[in-house]
Protein backbone atom coordinates (compact mmCIF):
# COMPACT_ATOMS: atom_id res chain seq x y z
CA UNK A 1 0.00 0.00 0.00
CA UNK A 2 1.49 3.30 -1.08
CA UNK A 3 1.60 6.40 1.06
CA UNK A 4 -1.45 8.00 -0.56
CA UNK A 5 -3.52 4.88 0.08
CA UNK A 6 -2.40 4.90 3.71
CA UNK A 7 -3.47 8.54 4.09
CA UNK A 8 -6.86 7.82 2.56
CA UNK A 9 -7.39 4.69 4.66
CA UNK A 10 -6.45 6.44 7.88
CA UNK A 11 -8.56 9.50 7.03
CA UNK A 12 -11.70 7.57 6.18
CA UNK A 13 -11.29 5.33 9.25
CA UNK A 14 -11.02 8.33 11.56
CA UNK A 15 -13.91 10.04 9.83
CA UNK A 16 -16.04 6.89 10.14
CA UNK A 17 -15.19 6.60 13.85
CA UNK A 18 -16.29 10.15 14.66
CA UNK A 19 -19.39 9.90 12.44
CA UNK A 20 -20.39 6.59 14.05
CA UNK A 21 -20.09 7.89 17.61
CA UNK A 22 -22.01 11.12 16.94
CA UNK A 23 -24.54 9.32 14.76
CA UNK A 24 -25.30 6.92 17.62
CA UNK A 25 -26.16 9.84 19.92
CA UNK A 26 -28.31 11.43 17.20
CA UNK A 27 -30.08 8.12 16.63
CA UNK A 28 -30.87 7.74 20.33
CA UNK A 29 -32.14 11.32 20.32
CA UNK A 30 -34.60 10.10 17.65
CA UNK A 31 -32.88 12.34 15.16
CA UNK A 32 -31.62 9.77 12.73
CA UNK A 33 -32.33 12.22 9.90
CA UNK A 34 -30.22 14.93 11.52
CA UNK A 35 -27.10 13.91 9.60
CA UNK A 36 -29.11 13.88 6.38
CA UNK A 37 -30.48 17.35 7.14
CA UNK A 38 -27.07 18.84 7.92
CA UNK A 39 -25.40 17.21 4.93
CA UNK A 40 -27.99 18.60 2.55
CA UNK A 41 -28.07 21.94 4.37
CA UNK A 42 -24.35 22.32 3.63
CA UNK A 43 -24.95 22.31 -0.13
CA UNK A 44 -26.22 25.91 -0.49
CA UNK A 45 -23.36 27.06 1.75
CA UNK A 46 -20.80 25.54 -0.62
CA UNK A 47 -22.42 27.09 -3.68
CA UNK A 48 -22.88 30.46 -1.98
CA UNK A 49 -19.24 30.49 -0.86
CA UNK A 50 -18.12 29.88 -4.43
CA UNK A 51 -20.39 32.65 -5.72
CA UNK A 52 -19.03 35.08 -3.13
CA UNK A 53 -15.34 34.24 -3.35
CA UNK A 54 -15.00 32.76 -6.83
CA UNK A 55 -12.57 30.28 -5.31
CA UNK A 56 -12.81 26.52 -5.26
CA UNK A 57 -10.26 26.23 -2.45
CA UNK A 58 -11.51 23.89 0.31
CA UNK A 59 -11.20 26.55 3.02
CA UNK A 60 -13.88 29.00 1.84
CA UNK A 61 -16.17 26.24 0.58
CA UNK A 62 -16.02 24.28 3.85
CA UNK A 63 -16.54 27.51 5.79
CA UNK A 64 -19.65 28.14 3.73
CA UNK A 65 -20.82 24.58 4.38
CA UNK A 66 -20.30 25.01 8.13
CA UNK A 67 -22.21 28.30 8.20
CA UNK A 68 -25.07 26.77 6.23
CA UNK A 69 -25.12 23.77 8.58
CA UNK A 70 -25.32 26.03 11.64
CA UNK A 71 -28.08 28.08 10.00
CA UNK A 72 -29.95 24.86 9.20
CA UNK A 73 -29.63 23.71 12.82
CA UNK A 74 -30.87 27.06 14.07
CA UNK A 75 -33.77 27.03 11.62
CA UNK A 76 -34.83 23.60 12.78
CA UNK A 77 -34.62 24.62 16.45
CA UNK A 78 -36.63 27.80 15.76
CA UNK A 79 -39.33 25.90 13.88
CA UNK A 80 -39.82 23.36 16.67
CA UNK A 81 -39.76 26.06 19.35
CA UNK A 82 -42.01 28.69 17.82
CA UNK A 83 -44.44 26.50 15.90
CA UNK A 84 -46.55 23.44 16.54
CA UNK A 85 -44.51 21.34 14.13
CA UNK A 86 -42.64 18.37 15.58
CA UNK A 87 -38.97 17.66 15.07
CA UNK A 88 -39.42 15.20 12.22
CA UNK A 89 -41.54 17.70 10.28
CA UNK A 90 -39.01 20.47 10.97
CA UNK A 91 -36.12 18.30 9.80
CA UNK A 92 -37.97 17.36 6.63
CA UNK A 93 -38.77 21.02 5.94
CA UNK A 94 -35.18 22.20 6.48
CA UNK A 95 -33.77 19.36 4.39
CA UNK A 96 -35.98 20.02 1.38
CA UNK A 97 -35.71 23.80 1.50
CA UNK A 98 -31.93 23.89 1.89
CA UNK A 99 -31.35 21.18 -0.71
CA UNK A 100 -33.63 23.03 -3.13
CA UNK A 101 -31.66 26.24 -2.52
CA UNK A 102 -28.42 24.34 -3.09
CA UNK A 103 -29.60 22.91 -6.41
CA UNK A 104 -30.75 26.37 -7.51
CA UNK A 105 -27.40 27.97 -6.61
CA UNK A 106 -25.53 25.14 -8.34
CA UNK A 107 -27.54 25.93 -11.46
CA UNK A 108 -26.37 29.52 -11.20
CA UNK A 109 -22.78 28.33 -10.79
CA UNK A 110 -23.01 26.09 -13.84
CA UNK A 111 -24.13 29.04 -15.98
CA UNK A 112 -21.12 31.11 -14.91
CA UNK A 113 -18.01 31.20 -17.09
CA UNK A 114 -15.88 28.26 -16.01
CA UNK A 115 -18.68 26.96 -13.83
CA UNK A 116 -18.33 23.43 -15.16
CA UNK A 117 -14.80 23.37 -13.89
CA UNK A 118 -15.62 24.81 -10.48
CA UNK A 119 -15.01 21.45 -8.78
CA UNK A 120 -18.17 21.61 -6.71
CA UNK A 121 -19.12 18.11 -7.83
CA UNK A 122 -16.30 16.93 -5.54
CA UNK A 123 -18.34 18.06 -2.57
CA UNK A 124 -21.46 16.39 -3.88
CA UNK A 125 -20.09 12.89 -4.29
CA UNK A 126 -16.76 13.03 -2.45
CA UNK A 127 -13.18 12.45 -3.54
CA UNK A 128 -11.45 10.51 -0.83
CA UNK A 129 -8.49 9.77 -3.07
CA UNK A 130 -7.56 13.46 -2.88
CA UNK A 131 -6.83 13.28 0.87
CA UNK A 132 -3.34 14.61 1.54
CA UNK A 133 -1.36 14.77 4.80
CA UNK A 134 -2.79 18.21 5.56
CA UNK A 135 -6.33 16.83 5.24
CA UNK A 136 -5.39 13.83 7.38
CA UNK A 137 -4.16 16.15 10.12
CA UNK A 138 -7.45 18.09 10.00
CA UNK A 139 -9.51 14.89 10.12
CA UNK A 140 -7.41 13.57 13.03
CA UNK A 141 -7.93 16.77 15.00
CA UNK A 142 -11.64 16.78 14.26
CA UNK A 143 -12.18 13.11 15.12
CA UNK A 144 -10.10 13.38 18.29
CA UNK A 145 -11.90 16.53 19.43
CA UNK A 146 -15.36 15.08 18.81
CA UNK A 147 -14.58 11.76 20.52
CA UNK A 148 -13.05 13.56 23.50
CA UNK A 149 -16.13 15.78 23.70
CA UNK A 150 -18.40 12.74 23.85
CA UNK A 151 -16.13 11.06 26.41
CA UNK A 152 -15.98 14.14 28.64
CA UNK A 153 -19.74 14.75 28.49
CA UNK A 154 -20.81 11.11 28.40
CA UNK A 155 -23.20 11.30 31.36
CA UNK A 156 -24.73 14.56 30.14
CA UNK A 157 -25.25 13.22 26.62
CA UNK A 158 -26.72 10.06 28.12
CA UNK A 159 -29.34 12.11 29.93
CA UNK A 160 -29.94 14.12 26.76
CA UNK A 161 -30.59 10.93 24.81
CA UNK A 162 -32.83 9.14 27.30
CA UNK A 163 -34.35 11.60 29.80
CA UNK A 164 -33.92 15.23 28.90
CA UNK A 165 -36.51 16.41 31.45
CA UNK A 166 -34.70 14.65 34.31
CA UNK A 167 -31.44 16.25 33.25
CA UNK A 168 -33.11 19.66 33.18
CA UNK A 169 -34.43 18.93 36.67
CA UNK A 170 -30.85 18.36 37.84
CA UNK A 171 -29.97 21.82 36.59
CA UNK A 172 -28.02 20.70 33.51
CA UNK A 173 -28.17 23.01 30.46
CA UNK A 174 -29.88 20.49 28.20
CA UNK A 175 -30.57 23.08 25.50
CA UNK A 176 -26.87 23.94 25.26
CA UNK A 177 -25.92 20.27 25.25
CA UNK A 178 -28.36 19.68 22.39
CA UNK A 179 -26.84 22.59 20.49
CA UNK A 180 -23.33 21.28 21.20
CA UNK A 181 -24.27 17.86 19.82
CA UNK A 182 -25.70 19.45 16.69
CA UNK A 183 -22.56 21.55 16.22
CA UNK A 184 -20.52 18.36 16.54
CA UNK A 185 -22.61 16.83 13.78
CA UNK A 186 -22.07 19.93 11.65
CA UNK A 187 -18.31 19.65 12.18
CA UNK A 188 -18.32 15.96 11.25
CA UNK A 189 -20.36 16.67 8.11
CA UNK A 190 -18.12 19.52 7.00
CA UNK A 191 -15.00 17.44 7.55
CA UNK A 192 -16.38 14.52 5.58
CA UNK A 193 -17.60 16.53 2.59
CA UNK A 194 -14.39 16.12 0.61
CA UNK A 195 -14.15 12.40 1.41
CA UNK A 196 -17.64 11.01 0.93
CA UNK A 197 -19.59 14.06 -0.23
CA UNK A 198 -22.80 15.80 0.76
CA UNK A 199 -25.13 13.04 -0.36
CA UNK A 200 -23.30 10.11 1.22
CA UNK A 201 -22.15 11.73 4.48
CA UNK A 202 -25.67 11.29 5.85
CA UNK A 203 -25.37 7.53 5.39
CA UNK A 204 -22.02 7.44 7.22
CA UNK A 205 -23.63 9.22 10.18
CA UNK A 206 -26.63 6.92 10.31
CA UNK A 207 -25.72 3.43 9.09
CA UNK A 208 -22.94 2.48 11.59
CA UNK A 209 -25.17 3.68 14.45
CA UNK A 210 -28.06 1.56 13.20
CA UNK A 211 -25.77 -1.46 12.92
CA UNK A 212 -24.48 -0.97 16.47
CA UNK A 213 -28.04 -0.59 17.78
CA UNK A 214 -28.78 -4.13 16.59
CA UNK A 215 -26.11 -5.60 18.86
CA UNK A 216 -26.63 -3.91 22.22
CA UNK A 217 -28.99 -1.96 24.46
CA UNK A 218 -26.18 -0.33 26.46
CA UNK A 219 -24.97 3.12 25.46
CA UNK A 220 -21.49 2.41 26.83
CA UNK A 221 -21.21 -0.45 24.33
CA UNK A 222 -23.12 1.11 21.47
CA UNK A 223 -20.92 4.20 21.13
CA UNK A 224 -17.58 2.40 20.65
CA UNK A 225 -19.28 -0.24 18.52
CA UNK A 226 -20.73 2.42 16.21
CA UNK A 227 -17.29 4.03 15.99
CA UNK A 228 -15.75 0.64 15.18
CA UNK A 229 -18.32 -0.03 12.45
CA UNK A 230 -17.70 3.43 11.01
CA UNK A 231 -13.93 2.84 10.98
CA UNK A 232 -14.34 -0.60 9.38
CA UNK A 233 -16.59 0.92 6.73
CA UNK A 234 -13.99 3.55 5.91
CA UNK A 235 -11.16 1.02 5.69
CA UNK A 236 -13.19 -1.52 3.68
CA UNK A 237 -14.52 1.09 1.25
CA UNK A 238 -11.04 2.51 0.69
CA UNK A 239 -9.47 -0.91 0.10
CA UNK A 240 -12.26 -1.91 -2.29
CA UNK A 241 -11.79 1.30 -4.27
CA UNK A 242 -8.21 0.24 -4.99
CA UNK A 243 -9.27 -3.06 -6.54
CA UNK A 244 -10.11 -1.49 -9.88
CA UNK A 245 -9.43 1.78 -11.68
CA UNK A 246 -11.77 4.74 -11.13
CA UNK A 247 -13.66 3.03 -8.33
CA UNK A 248 -15.44 5.74 -6.25
CA UNK A 249 -14.34 5.60 -2.63
CA UNK A 250 -17.29 7.43 -1.06
CA UNK A 251 -20.04 5.17 -2.40
CA UNK A 252 -17.96 2.09 -1.57
CA UNK A 253 -17.60 3.31 2.03
CA UNK A 254 -21.36 3.65 2.27
CA UNK A 255 -21.86 0.22 0.69
CA UNK A 256 -19.46 -1.29 3.21
CA UNK A 257 -21.40 0.35 6.05
CA UNK A 258 -24.63 -0.98 4.55
CA UNK A 259 -23.14 -4.49 4.40
CA UNK A 260 -22.25 -4.29 8.11
CA UNK A 261 -25.77 -3.12 8.86
CA UNK A 262 -27.27 -5.99 6.85
CA UNK A 263 -25.12 -8.53 8.72
CA UNK A 264 -26.09 -6.95 12.04
CA UNK A 265 -29.77 -6.91 11.12
CA UNK A 266 -29.64 -10.63 10.34
CA UNK A 267 -27.19 -12.02 12.89
CA UNK A 268 -27.43 -9.83 16.01
CA UNK A 269 -28.25 -12.09 18.97
CA UNK A 270 -31.22 -10.15 20.34
CA UNK A 271 -32.45 -7.77 17.65
CA UNK A 272 -31.40 -9.76 14.59
CA UNK A 273 -34.01 -11.21 12.26
CA UNK A 274 -32.65 -14.76 12.60
CA UNK A 275 -32.78 -14.60 16.39
CA UNK A 276 -36.27 -13.12 16.22
CA UNK A 277 -37.49 -15.92 13.94
CA UNK A 278 -36.00 -18.51 16.30
CA UNK A 279 -37.75 -16.90 19.27
CA UNK A 280 -41.05 -16.82 17.36
CA UNK A 281 -40.71 -20.49 16.43
CA UNK A 282 -39.95 -21.43 20.04
CA UNK A 283 -42.91 -19.42 21.30
CA UNK A 284 -45.25 -21.04 18.78
CA UNK A 285 -43.95 -24.48 19.74
CA UNK A 286 -44.45 -23.72 23.43
CA UNK A 287 -47.99 -22.46 22.86
CA UNK A 288 -48.83 -25.49 20.73
CA UNK A 289 -47.40 -27.80 23.38
CA UNK A 290 -49.34 -26.14 26.19
CA UNK A 291 -52.56 -26.24 24.18
CA UNK A 292 -52.13 -29.95 23.51
CA UNK A 293 -51.20 -30.65 27.12
CA UNK A 294 -54.35 -28.86 28.27
CA UNK A 295 -56.47 -30.92 25.88
CA UNK A 296 -54.81 -34.16 27.03
CA UNK A 297 -55.38 -33.15 30.64
CA UNK A 298 -59.07 -32.34 30.13
CA UNK A 299 -59.74 -35.63 28.35
CA UNK A 300 -57.75 -37.61 30.94
CA UNK A 301 -59.63 -35.87 33.74
CA UNK A 302 -62.98 -36.78 32.16
CA UNK A 303 -61.91 -40.41 31.71
CA UNK A 304 -60.60 -40.66 35.28
CA UNK A 305 -63.85 -39.29 36.71
CA UNK A 306 -65.72 -42.23 35.13
CA UNK A 307 -63.11 -44.82 36.06
CA UNK A 308 -62.03 -45.31 32.42
CA UNK A 309 -58.35 -45.54 31.41
CA UNK A 310 -56.78 -42.08 31.13
CA UNK A 311 -55.75 -42.54 27.53
CA UNK A 312 -56.40 -40.34 24.48
CA UNK A 313 -56.41 -40.98 20.74
CA UNK A 314 -55.96 -38.54 17.89
CA UNK A 315 -59.63 -39.08 17.10
CA UNK A 316 -60.53 -37.89 20.62
CA UNK A 317 -58.46 -34.75 20.17
CA UNK A 318 -60.12 -33.96 16.84
CA UNK A 319 -63.70 -34.85 17.73
CA UNK A 320 -63.85 -33.58 21.31
CA UNK A 321 -61.32 -30.71 21.31
CA UNK A 322 -61.28 -29.63 17.67
CA UNK A 323 -57.56 -30.33 17.23
CA UNK A 324 -56.94 -31.89 13.85
CA UNK A 325 -54.65 -34.90 13.62
CA UNK A 326 -52.46 -33.00 11.13
CA UNK A 327 -51.96 -30.24 13.72
CA UNK A 328 -51.68 -32.49 16.79
CA UNK A 329 -49.38 -35.26 15.49
CA UNK A 330 -46.09 -33.28 15.22
CA UNK A 331 -46.71 -31.59 18.57
CA UNK A 332 -47.52 -34.96 20.11
CA UNK A 333 -44.25 -36.40 18.80
CA UNK A 334 -42.37 -33.45 20.31
CA UNK A 335 -44.02 -34.06 23.69
CA UNK A 336 -43.03 -37.73 23.42
CA UNK A 337 -39.41 -36.74 22.85
CA UNK A 338 -39.66 -34.39 25.86
CA UNK A 339 -40.84 -37.28 28.04
CA UNK A 340 -44.29 -35.81 28.71
CA UNK A 341 -46.42 -38.22 26.65
CA UNK A 342 -46.04 -41.93 25.97
CA UNK A 343 -47.84 -44.67 24.09
CA UNK A 344 -50.23 -46.41 26.44
CA UNK A 345 -49.88 -49.83 24.81
CA UNK A 346 -53.65 -50.07 24.63
CA UNK A 347 -56.04 -50.06 21.71
CA UNK A 348 -58.91 -47.73 21.15
CA UNK A 349 -61.63 -48.74 23.64
CA UNK A 350 -64.18 -48.59 20.83
CA UNK A 351 -62.17 -51.05 18.78
CA UNK A 352 -61.11 -50.55 15.16
CA UNK A 353 -63.14 -51.67 12.18
CA UNK A 354 -62.30 -55.18 11.00
CA UNK A 355 -59.16 -55.29 8.89
CA UNK A 356 -57.86 -51.89 10.05
CA UNK A 357 -54.87 -51.28 12.28
CA UNK A 358 -55.92 -50.13 15.77
CA UNK A 359 -55.12 -46.45 16.39
CA UNK A 360 -52.42 -45.60 18.87
CA UNK A 361 -53.51 -44.35 22.25
CA UNK A 362 -51.51 -41.94 24.37
CA UNK A 363 -51.29 -40.94 27.97
CA UNK A 364 -49.49 -38.34 30.03
CA UNK A 365 -46.35 -39.41 31.84
CA UNK A 366 -45.93 -38.28 35.48
CA UNK A 367 -43.78 -35.42 34.24
CA UNK A 368 -46.33 -34.55 31.55
CA UNK A 369 -49.18 -34.70 34.06
CA UNK A 370 -47.41 -32.26 36.36
CA UNK A 371 -46.87 -29.82 33.50
CA UNK A 372 -50.40 -30.34 32.15
CA UNK A 373 -51.83 -29.73 35.63
CA UNK A 374 -49.93 -26.43 35.82
CA UNK A 375 -51.19 -25.34 32.39
CA UNK A 376 -54.79 -26.39 33.04
CA UNK A 377 -54.79 -24.74 36.47
CA UNK A 378 -53.54 -21.46 35.01
CA UNK A 379 -56.03 -21.50 32.14
CA UNK A 380 -58.96 -22.17 34.44
CA UNK A 381 -57.84 -19.38 36.74
CA UNK A 382 -57.78 -17.15 33.68
CA UNK A 383 -61.37 -18.12 32.84
CA UNK A 384 -62.42 -17.22 36.37
CA UNK A 385 -60.45 -13.99 36.13
CA UNK A 386 -62.33 -12.98 32.97
CA UNK A 387 -65.62 -13.69 34.74
CA UNK A 388 -64.75 -11.59 37.80
CA UNK A 389 -62.19 -9.14 36.40
CA UNK A 390 -63.93 -6.08 37.84
CA UNK A 391 -63.84 -7.54 41.37
CA UNK A 392 -60.19 -8.57 41.14
CA UNK A 393 -58.99 -5.14 40.05
CA UNK A 394 -55.59 -6.02 38.67
CA UNK A 395 -53.88 -7.64 35.69
CA UNK A 396 -53.93 -11.42 35.44
CA UNK A 397 -50.83 -13.00 36.95
CA UNK A 398 -49.50 -14.96 39.91
CA UNK A 399 -50.24 -11.97 42.17
CA UNK A 400 -54.01 -12.44 41.83
CA UNK A 401 -54.02 -16.25 42.02
CA UNK A 402 -54.84 -16.30 45.78
CA UNK A 403 -57.94 -14.15 45.12
CA UNK A 404 -59.07 -16.46 42.30
CA UNK A 405 -58.59 -19.83 44.04
CA UNK A 406 -61.79 -19.64 46.18
CA UNK A 407 -63.83 -18.55 43.16
CA UNK A 408 -62.34 -21.42 41.14
CA UNK A 409 -63.52 -23.94 43.76
CA UNK A 410 -66.89 -22.19 44.01
CA UNK A 411 -67.47 -22.81 40.29
CA UNK A 412 -66.17 -26.40 40.56
CA UNK A 413 -63.44 -25.74 38.02
CA UNK A 414 -60.41 -26.75 40.09
CA UNK A 415 -58.26 -29.43 38.36
CA UNK A 416 -59.00 -32.78 39.97
CA UNK A 417 -56.42 -34.97 38.29
CA UNK A 418 -53.50 -34.28 40.57
CA UNK A 419 -49.86 -34.78 39.59
CA UNK A 420 -48.84 -38.40 40.04
CA UNK A 421 -49.82 -41.53 38.19
CA UNK A 422 -52.80 -40.78 35.90
CA UNK A 423 -56.03 -41.79 37.55
CA UNK A 424 -54.66 -42.06 41.09
CA UNK A 425 -55.26 -38.49 42.17
CA UNK A 426 -58.82 -37.92 40.97
CA UNK A 427 -60.76 -36.13 43.63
Amino acid sequence: MDANAQWVTAGTALLGTAAGVLGALALLRRRALMGDVLAHAALPGIAAAFLLTGSKAPGPLLTGAAVAGVVGTGAMAAITRYSRLKEDAAMSLVLTVFFGMGIMLLGVVQRMPGGNQSGLDTFLFGQAAAIVPRDLQAITLMAGALCLMVLALYKEFKLLAFDREFGAGLGLPMGRLDLLLNLGLVLAVVTGLESVGVVLMAALLTTPALAARCWTDRLSTMLPLAGLFGALSGVAGTLLSQVGPRMPTGPLIVLAATFLFAVSLLAAPRRGLVARLIRMARTQARVRGERLLEALYDLSEEAASTGAPTVVTLADLEQRRGLSARWARPTLMRLVRAGMVERAGLTDPGGPPAGEEPPAVWRLTPRGLAEAYRVAHRERLHVVYLMHQAAVGGPFGPEVYPQLEPVLRLHGLEPRLLPGEPGEGVG
